[in-house]
Parts: C-alpha cells; structure tokens; sequence
C-alpha cells in the first residue's frame, strides 16, 4: 500500500478502516513531532470514502491533533485549505483514476508534498507504535465559498466561450455547477453528479476511450472546446473544437505563452516524458526549459527550488505557482486555460494548430518486476554510455537521434516498464521503435506485440 506518492489499496482487501486509523494516527504522529497542531482532511466521492475519513480523523486526534473536516470535494480543495485554514498539513482521502474498489490517502506536510521515504515512515511508526497520544478536536470548516473565489477570479475576461465539461461522475463535480454559473459564456456538464461507481466511463482524461464522451458533446454542440477531468480532480484533458485530444505537454506549452508573456525568462518544468515540442516552444518563447523527473510531488518539489511559475506533466497533472499556490489544480488550470484562449482572439483548434505535428507513440507500459525495471533501466544506460549516445538519465534514458528521441524508464508506481518515442514523420518514428527493441534486447525484455 505504501506508494512512492501516497498510500493506496484495494478496499476490503489491502485496505481497511483500520489502515484508515494508522494512516491517521501515524501522520498525525508525525506532524506532532514538528509541532504541529492542526491537519484539514478531506475525501473525495467513492463510496468507502467516508468512513476511511472517519478513522483517518480519529487517528489524527488520538495523536493529539485537530482534524479541520472539510467535507467532500476533490484533492486540490484540499490543498487549497491547508493554505486558506493556515493548516500544519493535509490528508486526502481518494482513490484518484484508480477503478471503484480501490481508495487511499495523499497528503501534504506544511506547503510541501509528502511523499517518498516519508511515506515510507508512516508504515514504520505503524509497525513499532511509536505513536503520540493526546486529545486533539474534530471541527467542520466549509472552505467552499472561499475555492470557488479563487477559481472564479482566475478567468479575468467578459469574453464568452462554449464549452463542454465532462466530471466522469468524480468530486469535481460537486464543484463544477457552481463554478460554470460564474463563467461568461456556454457550459454543457456531463457526468457531473458523483457516484463512486463510475456508471459513465472510468474517470482517467488521459486515457483516449474516456473522452468519447466528451468529444461527442463538443461535436453535437459545436462547442470551442472539452474539458474532463479524473476521479479527484488534480488532473486535466482537453479537446478541441475539431474533437483532437490536447495532450498534457501540449497543453502546457499553450498555457507558457500567456505565462512567459507576463514573466519573460521564467523557469518552465516538465517530465521527462513530455515531446520534444514542448521544450522547443518555451525556449522559443524566451523562457528557460527544465526536463525533469516524471511524479507530481517530485515537480512540485523542483518548482518550490526553482522558483518555476508554470510546470506540467504528460499524465495531466499542471501546476501554477503563478498567482496560484503551486499545486495540481485541475479546476483551476481549466479556467486558466480558457482564459489564456479567450485573451488570444485564437480559437483552441487554431492555437493547437500552431504547434509543430509530431507523430509519436502513447506511454507504451509493459509488465516487468518491482526489482527487474530498475535493473533493465541501469542496463540500457549501461549499453548507451558504452557507445557515446548522446541521452538524459534524469529519470531513466531519454535517448536523442536525428529523428526525434525515445524513452525507456521504470514506473515510480506500477510494476511495469514505460516507453515513448517521438519522430517527425513515421519512417523516423519506426525506427526509433526498433532502436527501442534493440537496447532491450541484451536485457530479456521484448516490447509488446502492438508497439
């Protein structure tokens, strides 16, 4: 259950209240130790949710801490109160994109993502009880109001768009109704009512088949533009007048014009996973480019060091330090976005239009084990260093060639092997698929069938 980014598990199998209660008091142990009184907690609409929150609270006040309950809502509401309530730290409860069996806690330690070998010491505090005691209070706070202002003040025109908004039956949509009423234009909702179930389609915008849906309202209503977002509500997908899927990398790159616009010269994050595009059009712009390892905690870390306005990741995660608070945000980097689009006089089909086309693969995972992906990954390095190629191991190998770049690295999450390559033209992507094939090779390891 102990995760690179959080803790998460099957519920009834690898989950229970109990863990929810370990979670809690283990947490709460440890913000106590820093001499912190006060954690929001949170959850979202899956349907153990609110009992594991129940347990999650009493731990904490068992610890001696204070739990400020902040109802449903989803993960970056969260965020938002630990700033807003002057919070020590944070707990959400949520399964994220996980299927509706599954739940789990994210959580945030002052302004800073907990996550890694932190994570890792809950499982020891639990193991040795090495918990404090104490008394501490359950008080409710409703942070709401207090959201959707933030939200709602970021799009900063009269101008009107049409656009349709797919919740995937997610806690974004306990948000949503309220914040589309305070936008100029027209609003179609989809799925917005939350069910645990997921009765519409799995709550992953990332993931082509998910936004169906959300395509066809933008077709049937001729409407500027879809936007969807997962079960928690940190991470985006968008679509375009003409139903094209805006990947996340190329979302970022349209959202650094307006922000490098208004900060020339600002640091720009993106994972190592992103197209080459992306890093073009920043650098293009008179920003500076960092590639950076793929995990929303480690790029809100590299964004606090760097003092990076704007960052983003392939899998949907943005983040604006920019007149925001530096965390994933999905409801707010959409009313960014169309902000950005209205500001332009362009069209969203236009502006993704004006990016250079590139063919590529999707994240092509395949299974390989916990231990074995990272020896895979030291083993391409190994064979790359033998013969001078020219790649980035920052997180895995980024391989560079005349025909674009290809990617080999290990999930931080799932027991599986992540690949990616990126050409000009397919004749240059096919090759690179089969340089892919060949550096793994010498390693036992064979791409699957449909690469």
């Amino acid at each position: 259950m102990l995760r690179e980014y959080d803790v998460r598990g099957v519920v009834g199998e690898t989950l229970s209240t109990a863990d929810a209660y370990a979670v809690g008091r283990s947490f709460g142990s440890i913000v106590a130790h820093g001499a912190g009184r006060r954690v929001a907690v949170c959850y979202d609409g899956r349907l153990s949710s609110v009992e594991l929150a129940e347990h999650v609270a009493r731990g904490l006040n068992d610890a001696g801490i204070d739990a400020l309950r902040i109802g449903r809502g989803p993960t970056p509401m969260l965020y938002f109160s630990v700033y807003h309530l002057q919070a020590d730290a944070g707990v959400m409860i949520t399964g994220s994109h996980n299927p509706p069996d599954y739940n789990g806690f994210k959580m945030m330690l002052g302004s800073k993502a907990f996550f890694g070998d932190q994570i890792q010491e809950l499982g020891r505090l639990a193991i040795t009880g090495e918990w404090t005691k104490g008394k501490g209070e359950a008080e409710d706070h409703d942070v709401r109001p207090a959201y959707l202002d933030e939200l709602a003040a970021a799009y900063t025109t009269e101008t009107p768009l049409s656009v349709a908004w797919d919740c995937g039956n997610g806690v974004a949509g306990d948000i949503l109704p309220d914040l589309i009423a305070r936008l100029p234009g027209r609003h179609v909702a989809l799925n917005e009512v939350v069910d645990g179930t997921f009765p519409a389609h799995h709550p992953d915008p990332t993931v082509a088949e998910n936004l169906r849906q959300l395509q066809a309202a933008v077709r049937q209503g001729k409407l500027d533009v879809g936007i969807g977002f997962d079960g928690d509500g940190d991470r985006i997908g968008v679509v375009d007048g003409r139903e094209r899927i805006i990947w996340g990398d190329q979302l970022l790159a349209l959202l650094s014009r307006d922000v490098l616009a208004a900060l020339p010269g600002s640091t720009i994050i993106a994972d190592v996973k992103a197209s080459q595009v992306l890093f073009d059009e920043i650098a293009r712009l008179g920003g500076q480019p960092l590639m950076y390892r793929t995990g929303h905690s480690l790029i809100k870390s590299k964004m606090a060091e760097t003092g990076a306005p704007l960052a983003g990741e392939m899998s949907g995660h943005i983040f604006f330090a920019d007149k925001y608070y530096g965390f994933d945000d999905a409801l707010y980097v959409a009313v960014r976005f169309l902000d950005a689009v209205a500001k332009s006089g362009q069209s969203v089909t236009a502006m993704r239009d004006s990016l250079p086309q590139m063919v590529n693969t999707p994240e092509v995972r395949f299974a390989c084990g916990d231990t074995r992906k990272f020896q895979v990954v030291d083993e391409v390095v190994a064979q790359l260093r033998a013969r001078g190629a020219e790649f980035s191991d920052i997180d895995g190998a980024r391989v560079s060639t005349p025909d674009g770049w290809w990617l080999i690295r290990a999930s931080n999450t799932q027991p599986v092997l992540v690949v990616r390559c990126e050409a000009s033209d397919q004749a240059g992507l096919e090759r690179l698929k089969a340089a892919v094939t060949e550096a793994l090779a010498p390693c036992g390891v064979t791409p699957p069938a449909d690469f």
